[in-house]
């Protein structure tokens, strides 16, 4: 059953490999720095052959000792295909796909747990490309027995196991072994559950200014999506934030709660903010969130009237309104006919008061 579980998570890394060619006869390998020995089929040793390499004479550095072509300190320059042929005929005789690498190196192992108290997953790499296909097998122990192992549909160097037990005290043993043609190497990861706990940022960051509140931003988020049981596993948060203006960052630790108002903003001035998570009680805090940028509440400024503006139109009108909605009569005449007319209506308005009277 190990073995079966084992085989489930063999990866290929994913390397500089030139591919196979359909026409070789069959594949060959040599470490960078070495010496390399080709032999040409089953030929007799008194046998005289030439060597092509993608169909030129091969004219790098090499020896001939009849069917055999020997290249000396070998660089991934030789990868190719390699034919050769017996002199007396020309007949290719055999086709051989030559691959240059090195072997594996003890692989490097990480193991996170972000889906507590679901599971946990490793993944591993090589420091350098070892040129040629290698293959990973996992193995996972806990508590003496061999744990199912599950490959990772995107990641191909990564691979999945669901903790047997929660809060257990024995230890988890992962053991990694990369192997490719030219030899195998292997690494081992031993950790206790508590020590890869490690949630996701927290998802859906938002801050927003306060009305009339000149020194305040109210910041809010979700936990994250892959953090399976809040209400039974809670986490706590830590909220960082500073002005673009300034280099330090203010802290505030939160429990219980996803927002928090800050209180003590410049006024004016735009804020980046970030938000990361950790389980109550065991692991480490998470990686930052993605960072969002707030300025608080401005007063818009009230409009004001111009003086400059007021005497100008003043002085630009050209006659006064009239003082009522009446139309406006004629003027009247002007001079010594005005006189005249003047004098009779008073004597006129004399003469019938004395009757009256």
């Amino acid at each position: 059953m190990a073995n079966l579980v084992t085989s489930l998570c063999c990866v290929v890394l994913a390397a500089v490999v030139v591919a196979y060619p359909r026409n070789a006869d069959r594949i060959q390998y040599g470490r960078i720095g070495s010496d390399v020995t080709m032999q040409c089929g089953s030929l007799d040793n008194d046998v005289s052959v030439s060597w092509k390499m993608n169909g030129t004479y091969v004219k790098a550095q090499h020896s001939l000792e009849g069917p055999r072509l020997i290249l000396t300190n070998v660089s991934l320059n030789h990868t190719g295909l390699y034919t050769c042929f017996q002199k007396q005929d020309d007949d290719k005789h055999e086709a051989i796909f030559l691959q240059i690498g090195i072997p594996p190196l003890e692989p490097t192992i990480t193991c996170r747990s972000n889906t507590y108290p679901q599971g946990f997953y490793c993944s591993w790499h090589q420091q350098h490309s070892t040129y040629i296909n290698t293959t990973f097998d996992v193995e996972v122990q806990h508590n003496q027995r061999s744990l199912e192992v599950k490959k990772d549909l995107f990641h191909k160097n990564r691979c999945h196991v669901r903790f047997p037990e929660v809060f257990s005290s024995f230890p988890y043993k992962v053991n990694v072994t990369a192997i490719n043609a030219l030899g195998k190497a292997s690494a081992t990861k031993t950790f206790e559950e508590s020590t890869i706990v490690k949630p996701d940022p927290p998802e859906r960051v938002t801050a927003t200014p306060i009305r009339f509140n000149p020194r305040r931003l109210e910041v809010s988020w979700h936990s994250p999506a892959t953090w399976p049981d809040i209400d039974n596993f809670p986490l706590k948060y830590f909220l960082r934030y500073r002005p673009l203006i300034r280099e330090q960052w203010q802290h505030v630790e939160l429990s219980d709660t996803t927002s928090h108002n800050i209180t003590d903003a410049y006024a004016g001035k735009e804020y980046i903010i970030q938000v990361a998570a950790k389980d109550t009680e065991i692991g480490t805090w998470s990686d930052w969130s993605v960072a969002v940028h707030a300025t608080p509440w401005i007063e818009e400024p009230v409009p004001v009237v111009s003086t400059t503006e007021v005497e100008f139109h003043t002085d630009t009108k050209t006659s006064p309104m009239p003082c009522s909605n009446a139309p406006q009569k004629a003027e009247p005449p002007v001079g010594g006919a005005a006189t005249v007319i003047t004098f009779f209506s008073r004597l006129l308005l004399g003469m019938l008061l004395l009757l009256l009277m």
